[in-house]
C-alpha cells in the first residue's frame, strides 16, 4: 500500500485518479482549491482519506500541507503534480496578470509540491514525483505559447531533477497527456481575442483536429502502470497520436540545425572549409 499526495483531485484527470488510488486500497491525501467535490469521500474511505483546500501557488501553504500529510500518513511515497489550467491565448493577447496566473500555478506550484517532499523522500530513500505536462510540453503549436511556456519550464527542471535525486532511490516521470475530454480548456481563464490572430486560433483548432480523444478512466491504468514500474521511464505519452507529432516536430529540428550548422561554425570562428 502506498501512500499518495494528488493537487487538482476535485475534477478532469485528478477527479479519475482520486477514484483510482482509493479503489485500489491506498491512502491518499488529494489536494484542490475547492474540496467539496471530495468530502463525500472521507466518509467512504475513512483514515486512508484526507481532503485539502490548497492553492499551490502559495508556497508556504503547500510547505504546510506536505508537514500535514507526512504526519498524517508517516511519509509520502507517491507525488502527482496534477493542478493547473490552460491559457489559450496568443502571447499579445494575454494580460500580465493571466501570464503570472499560469507559471504561478503550472510550473511553481509544482515546483513548491515538488521541493516540499524531498527532504521526506531523500530521508526514506524512495519515492516517486510524477509530474503532469502535457504533449504542449514537447511541442509549441499557435495560440497556446504561454501554456506551453509553464509545461516547457516544468519539463527542463524536471529533468535536472530526476539526475539530482536519482542516488537517493527517486523517480522523477513527466507524464504528457495527447488529448482527453475534461474541464481543462472550458474552465480555465480566457483572454479577450484579437481580430489580428484569429489565424492563430483556427491553426490550433485545426491541428486538435488530427488527435482522437481518450478516455480518462483509462488513464489511471497507465498511472499505476508507471508508479509501479521498477525502472519508470523520465518522460511517458497518455494518448495516441503524440508520438507520431513529437516523431516529425523533433526530426524537423534536427533537420533544420542540420541546415544551418554553417552558423554554428560561423560562430565559432570556424570556416566553410574547417573540418
Amino acid at each position: 500500500m502506498k501512500t499518495w499526495l494528488l493537487t487538482g483531485a476535485s475534477r478532469g484527470l485528478g477527479a479519475v485518479w482520486t477514484h483510482a488510488i482509493l479503489a485500489r486500497g491506498d491512502s491518499l491525501a488529494a489536494a484542490a482549491r475547492d474540496t467539496t467535490s471530495l468530502e463525500p469521500l472521507a466518509e467512504q474511505y475513512g483514515d486512508r482519506f484526507l481532503p485539502l483546500k490548497l492553492d499551490v501557488s502559495d508556497a508556504d501553504a503547500v510547505r504546510a500541507a506536505v508537514q500535514t500529510v507526512e504526519s498524517t500518513f508517516g511519509g509520502i511515497d507517491v507525488l502527482v503534480n496534477n493542478a493547473g489550467h490552460m491559457l489559450t491565448a496568443a502571447v499579445e493577447e494575454a494580460t500580465d496578470d493571466q501570464i503570472r496566473a499560469q507559471m504561478e500555478v503550472n510550473y511553481l506550484g509544482a515546483l513548491w509540491t515538488t521541493r516540499a517532499v524531498l527532504p521526506g523522500m531523500r530521508a526514506r530513500r524512495q519515492g516517486r514525483i510524477l509530474q503532469v505536462s502535457s504533449l504542449g510540453g514537447l511541442l509549441a503549436y499557435p495560440a497556446l505559447g504561454i501554456y506551453q511556456a509553464s509545461k516547457w519550464a516544468l519539463e527542463a527542471v524536471s529533468e535536472s531533477l530526476a539526475a539530482e535525486v536519482a542516488a537517493y532511490g527517486i523517480h522523477v516521470t513527466l507524464i504528457e497527456p495527447v488529448m482527453f475530454p475534461t474541464t481543462l480548456m472550458t474552465r480555465s481563464p480566457k483572454a479577450t481575442t484579437d481580430p489580428a490572430y484569429e489565424h492563430a486560433h483556427h491553426a490550433l483548432y485545426a491541428g486538435a483536429a488530427g488527435f482522437s480523444p481518450g478516455n480518462p478512466a483509462t488513464t489511471a491504468d497507465a498511472l499505476f502502470a508507471l508508479v509501479d514500474a521498477p525502472e519508470p521511464p523520465i518522460r511517458a505519452l497518455f494518448g495516441t497520436g503524440g508520438l507520431e507529432a513529437v516523431r516529425t516536430e523533433y526530426a524537423g529540428r534536427l533537420a533544420s540545425l542540420e541546415d544551418w550548422d554553417h552558423v554554428a561554425r560561423l560562430a565559432q570562428g570556424h570556416t566553410s572549409d574547417d573540418q
